[in-house]
């Protein structure tokens, strides 16, 4: 019996987590893909079929937790697999360090992946595609997948090597932190897309058709200033907007 989960394994382990989801079910949510992840490992540390077969069981249980975040908790249950293996902890460790971290990591996950990092590259690409076309897109898309993909696989290989001080190393990072800067930052990508709509809308229909635009943008500001919900408030200034856009042409094309 290994007490070591070799590195060629854990490679193994690693790609198998980019598919944590794709087992989801209602009542385990992402038990199956972790279990599905983290059975490599198992079968290099639990060569007898009973230990291993209980072994896996007790990843069949009940896991939720960001995507990209839970590489982390795979890479500590790992470490700490390793340690049940060798005899230095009982088997219910590796179940409390999931339980226990799940949560956590789920919201920071959440605040830095989904409300932060992908919004400001999908604004970068929006700009992007306005500025040069196509490439862009493709640029934005390919350099978002590197650093996500970076992260995710500092936090397996932290989780595997620090174990429970893997909560230090996520500390370490302020993602929090730099989530609020990349949403500051995707808003101002945001502000330059909306200026170059209004420049090429000037220019190519006429001053008044950027007047309509911008006066559009004023008002769903002012709106939701005003404490107006976000969804109708949207909506109420698309159909606004394209209303004055519509009479603006007609008596544009009139004159």
């Amino acid at each position: 019996m290994s007490a070591r989960v070799p590195r060629r394994t854990l490679l193994r382990v690693f790609w198998r987590s980019l598919f944590l989801q794709a087992a989801w079910n209602r009542r385990g949510m992402q038990n199956l893909g972790f279990a599905y992840a983290i059975a490599p490992a198992l079968a290099a540390l639990y060569p007898e079929p009973e230990r291993r077969r209980e072994a896996v069981g007790r990843h069949l249980g009940f896991f939720n937790c960001h995507p990209y975040t839970a590489a982390a908790i795979l890479g500590g249950a790992i470490h700490h697999e390793e340690r049940v293996a060798a005899g230095a902890e009982p088997p219910g460790g590796p179940t409390l360090y999931k339980s226990t971290l799940q949560g956590p990591l789920a919201a920071i996950g959440d605040g830095f992946f989904w409300t932060a990092l992908r919004p400001f590259f999908g604004a970068l690409a929006a700009l992007g595609a306005l500025a040069v076309g196509w490439p862009a897109v493709v640029f934005a898309l390919a350099l978002y997948n590197v650093v996500h993909l970076a992260l995710r696989f500092g936090l397996f290989r932290a989780g595997y090597r620090k174990g429970d001080g893997i909560v230090a190393e996520v500390a370490r990072l302020s993602l929090p932190t730099l989530a609020e800067r990349l949403r500051l930052g995707g808003a101002f990508l945001c502000g330059l897309t909306a200026a170059l709509l209004l420049w090429r809308g000037a220019v190519q229909a006429g001053f008044l058709s950027g007047a309509v635009a911008l006066a559009a943008a004023a008002f769903g500001y002012l709106a939701l200033v005003g404490g107006a919900r976000l969804l109708p408030a949207a909506y109420a200034i698309v159909v606004a907007g394209i209303g004055a856009a519509l009479v603006a042409a007609r008596w544009h094309g009139s004159s």
